[in-house]
């Protein structure tokens, strides 16, 4: 068995989906269930005795330390954070509540777990720790990509929350000898994602004939990552990875936030037209994000290099996928736009109109 913590949440929630699907091996999923949790995401796993699901919240150290002790899994995959940055701009405490807190809670319950596995089980055991591009700050157009050596300079107190609780991994590996992997990823996109998110958001936003707010002047960069791919690297650094590593995980998809926007609206015009004009005649500017980072870019070549991985999808494959992803499950949409969510736009965007 895997133990899987934020495993209801955008990545987590794939990851758990992509693996049952693909093997017999049980998962032990457990989640908080915050806003973004969504058992929904899972409703096709319900009678699958290989899915094991528990609420509870990686801050709780007795929960941890039971967890581990009753199901003994062989591997602990840390998706569990709190990772939109407006939020962490307008509450940053529960950023350091769960994502430092939360992760040395975690290393520490699974440390004590680890030390006392018989020995091939411990030289076996894994503690893989999913992380973001966001922690190695703002690149300038010019400036070369992300590597795995990138100083660290997070700018938001998101970042800065992941930064630290990248250290603490790092830490736990370099005094304790756990037996830790690392990922950083750059921006997800696809299925089940939250629609406060800029795709999810534009989608949802688009359909219902609300404005598409763009941050500023819209040319801040970043790189796109098809969920599923990210699953699949995921899968190859637990497999293969080696202890103690870092490894960038990019889509090679280095795109402008509106020129994003723009391919969506072009790509819900086919799918489905508006009756008179383009989607793209919802698109408004707003005031931009404070200290909004201009250009995130992952050199994901040593990724490729070691375990041979690759992302299967181009940004226009895996864009046209999620878009008819989003048209297809209406349902879930609607039902994610609960009244939590409902609030939390109206709280971000009213003050950028």
């Amino acid at each position: 068995m895997i133990l899987v913590t934020g495993g209801a949440g955008f990545i987590g929630a794939n990851f758990v989906l992509d693996w049952l699907a693909g093997s017999a091996e049980p998962i032990l999923n457990v989640d908080k269930l915050t806003y973004a949790g969504n058992l929904g995401t899972l409703k096709s796993l319900k009678d699958d005795a290989r899915h094991v699901f528990v609420r509870a919240d990686i801050c709780d150290r007795a929960a941890m330390d039971a967890l581990l002790a009753q199901h003994k899994p062989r591997a602990v995959l840390h998706f569990a954070a709190e990772s939109h940055v407006d939020r962490s701009i307008h509450g940053p405490a529960d950023f350091v509540q769960t994502n430092v807190v939360g992760t040395f809670t975690l290393l520490e319950a699974t440390r004590m777990y680890w030390s006392a596995l018989p020995e091939a089980e411990k030289q076996a055991f894994r503690f893989l720790h999913v992380s973001t591009d966001e922690v190695f700050g703002s690149l300038s157009a010019t400036d070369p990509q992300f590597s795995e050596t990138t100083p660290y300079a997070p700018n938001s107190p998101y970042s800065a929350t992941k930064a630290g609780s990248d250290h603490l991994v790092r830490a736990y590996h370099h005094t304790y000898g756990l037996p830790v992997l690392t990922t950083n990823c750059s921006n997800n996109y696809g299925p089940y994602q939250f629609p406060e998110k800029l795709i999810p958001l534009m989608i949802a936003n688009a359909l219902a004939g609300k404005p598409l707010p763009v941050y500023g002047d819209g040319q801040n960069v970043r790189d796109w990552l098809y969920v599923g791919d990210h699953c699949s690297a995921i899968r190859e650094v637990l497999a293969r990875g080696a202890l103690g590593e870092t490894y960038n995980v990019g889509g090679w998809n280095e795109k402008k936030n509106l020129e994003v926007v723009h391919t969506l609206c072009d790509l819900l015009d086919r799918a489905k037209p508006k009756s008179s004009g383009s989607y793209r005649d919802q698109i408004t500017y707003v005031t931009d994000r404070p200290g909004h980072d201009r250009r995130y870019a992952i050199d994901a070549r040593k990724l490729e290099r070691e375990l041979g991985w690759k992302p299967a999808e181009t940004f226009e494959t895996g864009l046209a996928k999620t878009v008819q992803w989003y048209l297809d499950n209406q349902a879930w949409a609607d039902e994610v736009a609960s009244g939590e969510y409902r609030k939390w736009v109206e709280t971000n965007y009213a003050q950028r109109a």
